[in-house]
């Protein structure tokens, strides 16, 4: 199986258009546009039932007492730990395609709903735990 995007480059930063946060002038970051990016899929395997997809962030700090505060740096050596962003599941065998922000185009308090996907479910993410 082969995954694309439209909406991210290989190898350059996630722009903030696809973010929950970007830096700002005042109190460090702002809210961003959270939105969900473009992605597609190619060369689907024979017999797939339905897919998951899922953003996990493999290196969060695992102590958040230090980050976005005045004088503080999270030590490069701090050990760091899975942060799910978004999880999309029952998304039919047929679909190859999730257009940008049709699963999110804003922030969320308190996360969405399961079922408020367009299509599949969402599943639980780290904001919401």
């Amino acid at each position: 199986m082969k995954l694309a995007s439209d909406s991210i480059i290989d190898g350059e930063p996630i722009a903030a258009d696809y973010a929950l946060a970007e830096p700002a002038d005042k109190d460090h970051v702002t809210f961003a546009g959270n939105r969900k990016p473009h992605l597609s899929w190619t060369d689907v395997p024979s017999g797939s039932q339905s897919f998951v997809v899922t953003c996990i962030d493999f290196d969060a700090p695992t102590v958040g007492g230090d980050v976005n505060q005045e004088d503080r740096v999270i030590p490069s050596d701090l050990e760091r730990a899975e942060f799910t962003h978004w999880l999309g599941a029952h998304l039919p065998a047929d679909l190859t395609e999730i257009d940008e922000g049709s699963h999110s185009s804003t922030v969320t308090p308190g996360g969405k709903a399961a079922n408020a996907a367009p299509v599949g479910v969402h599943g639980p993410n780290d904001y919401t735990m």
